[in-house]
């Protein structure tokens, strides 16, 4: 038995996989090496913990994917440390195992109720015995946590669960998250780390890693593909990937990068040819029952004869987590929508960060003038504030007195926010008719709330990265809204012998995607028999019978009852969303959702798995907490969501009436957490409407050079800078000049620079060279930055730089 000398550390690693290495916080700390975690305590570099690696491991047959998640680490302390660290799964999951193994020693996870687990985890802590506990904190963000960890043992965590791929247009989707992004958290602190509209908001905001520093936490990603039907179109949307086809029907995906940094999704897309897709039931039965899962292939869509009018409600999130890259992607992907109106439509453009914006103070008619002065109200906002969501819900479902248009509401956001349950609980409960179209945009987003909106609104969600195509994404949309694939959906068995069946046969939404109807249910009879669909095309009546057969006895598709369950859980999540956040359940709700967990064996809010090694490992000691940060989403402006210190020459990340930062630190966010940001005075943006577009007034407090010295300086000339920034000192007017395409604000321009090459020291290249950096996608190797003119020809003279062009090219 080993007794240490020395207290314990518990190392709390909150992580955007696994929380991953970073450099250190103070300034003049040692320098880190790639692949290792910078712990710090109290703001200081207190050693390393190497987090050797993270290995994601998938196999999908048919549409179904089971995904196997490593973390390795190794404690390189003299002392045994206790590891907490958060981590993104998808929102679809069902985790359904967890082990770990230290040393020679492998402890499976056993599924109890959230309370036991706690109580044993934390005995078999205090008494020395290596354990490990995982939670749900939402549907897509995990706590693990691993006690006493011996000095020099390594140490897997190994979690596992199924989900269903995603199918649309004849294509299949897998996506598995990578960060946790900065969430906003709005209400009163509650004096026990979060608020009165969030408690739990400590557990779901893991610090960010300081700008200029990267968490150096490698992660690999294998997915092996057996399609049983030729696999074609594999592509890679955000990563560069390496593929092997060992045959037609299937396919082996790797990440290119084995050492890819873990700050943006990774989705992967394919496509299958030969006979068509057909619908299908897949079953399986054991012990608990009978199981079904029932796809059905969409009609084909139909365009009506005429257009029906509608009311459209175009709501844009411009808080400062969408300010840079993400704000122009969905201000593209916007401006394509409002384009596509139909001529007897209506609508309206309401945007929102700490408060909320009106373009018109109601519902306008669809003409030229009135189309005119949206896009310019929408190319005017910019990213900044804090993301008080609540008030645009409200703005997008509220007055819903058009008895000839159906309301159709077009929200675009990143989704980061706390209080994701309580918009989705508004949005059910404040619909009505309307139906709600939700755009997740960036390279990490929250997809819990956004495929949630749509779910909840009755519409449709899609996500669109920094990657998209905008103009895609909008026809997309318009046929969606235009041409519906199938309304007025009802299911009839037929008398077989099912039972809680999700969604419910007689409340299944309009299906506005080319994607299948899929229910996922349980089956009391044995037999064979037809399930009758039945609904509305833009044709007429639609039915299909499909042919089904339970079996007594089907051991395949055993994935299938985690599934059902999963959905049975989902359901009853959506009865109580608000008792769901605040924790406050009803208790009979709870009940059920904890009885499904413990029966089936999953991970839910209220059911965590645990592990205790008997065997005692150490003695005495109290541990110590220490957290560690994820990295920044890919594309997301550190300005944006933590303001720029010091002084500010542009505000690239500042829209009407919204403050510079999303939230000054209270005392109720603890200063190692920097990612929870509250909703407070200084963020309420005072609610406008505005009949007419109001320009952007931006507060400029850096220094004004004289014009003199700025007519002194060299006309840049290099091939690497777009034409449309030559030649700018000629054309200031005390300092500033604006002609729609280029802007310049006391001899700072903002621009869009293309590299080679976007580490470490190419960024810090362009700092030497006075250039402010807003916002970074690295899947693009692109930032948006402020630089002074007369520094551009400098900029472009860096070898790694290709090219340096307008922000307005970014759009």
């Amino acid at each position: 038995m080993w007794t240490p000398k020395r207290t314990k550390l518990t190392l709390r690693l909150t992580l955007a996989l696994a929380a991953t290495a970073v450099t250190a916080w103070a300034a003049g700390s040692p320098p880190i090496s790639e692949g290792c975690l910078q712990v710090i305590r109290e703001r200081q570099p207190i050693g390393m913990c190497p987090l050797k690696h993270t290995e994601v491991s998938v196999d999908v047959s048919g549409y179904v994917a089971r995904v196997t998640v490593t973390q390795q680490f190794e404690n390189p302390y003299p002392q045994p440390i206790e590891a907490v660290y958060t981590f993104p799964l998808s929102d679809r999951a069902a985790v359904d195992a967890m082990t770990m193994k230290i040393g020679d020693r492998t402890i499976k996870g056993l599924i109890k109720r959230r309370e036991e687990a706690r109580r044993i985890y934390e005995a078999a802590r205090d008494a020395g015995k290596a354990a490990s506990l995982l939670d749900q904190e939402r549907p897509n963000i995990f706590t693990q946590s691993v006690a006493n960890i011996l000095p020099g043992a390594g140490i897997e965590i190994t979690i596992s669960y199924v989900e269903l791929l995603k199918y649309e247009e004849g294509e299949y989707e897998f996506s598995f998250p990578m960060v946790v992004g900065p969430r906003y958290i709005p209400g009163q602190p509650n004096g026990q780390g979060g608020t009165t509209q969030v408690p739990d908001a400590g557990r779901i905001t893991p610090p960010v890693t300081p700008e200029g520093t990267r968490a150096g936490h490698d992660i690999s990603l294998t997915a092996r593909i057996d399609a049983g039907m030729p696999l074609q179109n594999i592509k890679s949307e955000i990563h560069e990937v390496d593929i092997e086809r060992p045959e037609d029907t299937k396919a082996v995906v790797r990440l290119k990068n084995q050492k890819e940094i873990p700050n943006r999704d990774f989705v992967l897309r394919y496509t299958t040819s030969g006979k068509a897709i057909e619908d299908a039931v897949l079953t399986h039965a054991d012990p608990r029952g009978g199981f079904f899962t029932l796809i059905l292939q969409p009609p084909a869509r139909v365009a009506p004869e005429s257009a029906t009018p509608k009311e459209m409600m175009f709501v844009i999130d411009c808080s400062g987590s969408m300010s840079g890259f993400p704000i122009e992607k969905a201000k593209k992907t916007m401006r394509q929508c409002i384009e596509q109106m139909n001529p007897r439509d209506t609508f309206n453009l309401v945007s929102f960060s700490g408060g909320t914006g009106y373009c018109f103070s109601r519902p306008v008619p669809n003409t030229p003038d009135n189309r005119k002065k949206a896009l310019d109200y929408l190319a005017n906002l910019q990213g900044g504030g804090g993301t008080e969501m609540m008030t645009a819900i409200r703005a997008a479902l509220e007055g819903q007195n058009d008895p000839e248009r159906l309301r159709i509401v077009c929200f675009m956001t990143d989704g980061f926010i706390g209080n994701d349950m309580e918009i989705l609980d508004a949005i059910q409960k404040n619909a009505r008719t309307a139906r709600v179209f939700a755009f997740g945009v960036g390279n990490g987003v929250n997809r819990f709330l956004i495929e949630g909106m749509g779910r909840s609104g009755r519409g449709a969600s899609e996500v669109v990265s920094l990657e998209s195509n905008a103009d895609a994404a909008a026809q997309r949309f318009h046929e969606r809204v235009h041409s519906p694939i199938l309304t007025d959906i009802s299911v009839d068995f037929g008398g077989l012998g099912v039972e809680n069946v999700f969604p419910a046969p007689d409340a299944i939404p309009d299906l506005f995607s080319a994607q299948p109807l899929v229910l996922k249910g349980r089956y009391t009879g044995v037999g064979d028999g037809a399930i009758t669909v039945r609904g509305q095309t833009a044709n007429g009546p639609f039915e299909r019978k499909i042919q089904v057969s339970f079996p007594q006895s089907a051991p395949e598709h055993d994935a299938l009852a985690s599934i059902w369950a999963r959905a049975n859980v989902d359901f009853l999540m959506t009865q109580d969303w608000k008792g769901m956040e605040t924790g406050v359940p009803n208790p009979a709700i709870k009940e059920a959702i904890t009885k499904l967990g413990l029966d089936y064996g999953l991970m839910t809010q209220f059911t965590s798995f645990v592990a205790v090694e008997e065997r005692q490992v150490t003695q005495g000691g109290k541990p110590t907490t220490v957290e560690v940060p994820v990295e920044m989403t890919d594309g997301v402006s550190y300005e944006g969501v933590f303001g720029r210190p010091g002084p500010q020459p542009l505000s690239l990340g500042q829209r009407v009436g919204a403050p510079r930062k999303m939230a000054e630190s209270s005392a109720a966010a603890p200063a190692t957490s920097p990612s929870v940001f509250r909703a407070g005075s200084e963020l309420a943006d005072k609610t406008s409407t505005l009949d007419s577009v109001q320009p952007v007034r931006t507060e400029i407090n850096g220094p004004v050079r004289p014009a003199e010295a700025e007519a002194k300086s060299p006309i840049p000339a290099s091939p690497k800078i777009n034409p449309a920034l030559r030649g700018l000192q000629a054309k200031l007017t005390n300092g500033s000049y604006n002609d729609g395409a280029v802007t310049v604000k006391n001899g700072w321009v903002v621009v869009y620079i293309r590299m080679s090459d976007d580490g470490q020291e190419s960024m810090d290249a362009l700092k030497k060279l006075g250039v402010r950096i807003t916002s970074h996608a690295a899947s693009r190797k692109t930032v948006a930055a402020e630089v002074r003119i007369e520094n551009l020809e400098a900029v472009a003279k860096l070898d790694f730089v290709t090219q340096i062009s307008p922000w307005s090219e970014a759009k």
